[in-house]
């Protein structure tokens, strides 16, 4: 396999949750290519588990497939933001509960062909309810409670679409 170096970066496009570059990589030079790299923050995902083996969902209107989707809490890593710091901030603010116990799951590249960040995923353990949720103001959240158990219906049914939730579920397997 031939080893790519990276080359000049032209940024394209600044956008609120991502930029766009154009960058030329070369492995020789016969061939040089420009490839376009998505670069955006780490994004964050948190499972919370009640001490009742609830999941605490949050079904919310996604633009990308212009329909409501069924996930964990999540979002982008603010500016020098640790990813535990961001998933317990996103679960708060999206939820209105906080968790006894957090443990980090691992993380996955949501999509290494085009984008530069990493998703970091958590499982909150003896999550409960301690407020009102404060999403952003582009968020319609509604919070929905359902049985661990009924999780791998859900994912196989297609009520669960969202690759990086359904990611997080299969590390959390992984780390049962």
């Amino acid at each position: 396999m031939r080893r790519w170096r990276r080359g000049g970066v032209t940024r394209l496009q600044e956008c609120r949750i991502f930029d766009l570059t154009r960058v030329r990589f070369e492995a020789d030079a016969d061939s040089v290519r420009d490839f376009y790299v998505i670069e955006s923050p780490d994004w964050v995902n948190i499972i919370p588990v009640t001490d009742d083996d609830q999941v605490v969902l949050v079904r919310q209107y996604r633009f990308g497939v212009e329909q409501p989707g069924l996930e964990v809490p999540g979002g982008m890593c603010d500016a020098n933001e640790p990813p535990l710091e961001a998933a317990l901030r996103e679960m708060r603010e999206e939820t209105g509960y906080e968790a006894r116990e957090v443990v980090p799951l691992g993380w996955v590249h949501p999509n290494p062909a085009v984008q530069n960040n990493r998703c970091h995923s958590f499982l909150a353990r003896g999550a409960r309810l301690v407020g009102e949720p404060t999403p952003d103001v582009q968020e319609e959240i509604e919070v929905e409670l359902v049985p661990l158990s009924g999780i791998p219906d859900l994912i196989a049914s297609g009520e669960i679409t969202h690759s990086l939730v359904v990611a997080a579920f299969h590390l959390m397997a992984l780390k049962a």
